[in-house]
């Protein structure tokens, strides 16, 4: 018997030879584009289309300027059946420099309700140091709901001793 081969089975089963040189071309020119874009990037070549100038004198030029404001340590007294009997706390509030004047004036408001979120919290929570930057956020978030929102940008805690 004589073995026939069916030509349409043989051109499907590979793919023509001008479509494979067409995708390694591709391939071979989307690699030297990228490398040559890295290059250019990497040596600052672009600089000058992107954007241009010095990247600290941009960041420098861009961040305002602000006044730290200490706070008296606050010294919370726990519950009776707590292992600790306190807790110290001194932070200072980051503010721009003409809030000063206001945000200093409103501090006895800004104690009292850091006093009283810090007695409403339970023993393990400020045990866990995991749980100090929701502390501070929530810290933080009643600070400005006291004074009114862009007068406190930040809370920077100085101490959170527990005693």
């Amino acid at each position: 018997m004589s073995e026939t081969t069916d030509p349409g089975a043989e051109a499907s089963d590979a793919p023509p030879k001008s479509a494979a040189k067409g995708i390694l071309i591709a391939i071979i020119g989307a690699l030297v584009a990228g490398g040559g874009g890295f290059a250019a990037s990497y040596i600052g070549a672009l600089d000058g289309l992107i954007g241009g100038g010095d990247a600290e004198e941009t960041y420098e030029a861009e961040e305002p300027k602000v006044t730290f404001l200490p706070m008296e340590p606050l010294i919370v007294s726990l519950g009776p059946r707590s292992e600790a009997r306190s807790l110290k706390f001194t932070a200072q509030l980051e503010v721009m420099p003409e809030s000063v004047q206001t945000v200093s004036e409103m501090l006895p408001r800004v104690r009292d309700v850091l006093n009283t979120y810090l007695r409403a919290v339970e023993e393990a929570e400020l045990q866990d140091p995991a749980s100090l930057p929701i502390l501070r956020a929530q810290m933080l978030r009643r600070i400005q709901i006291v004074l009114g929102d862009g007068y406190v940008r930040d809370l920077l805690i100085m101490e959170f001793i527990l005693n």
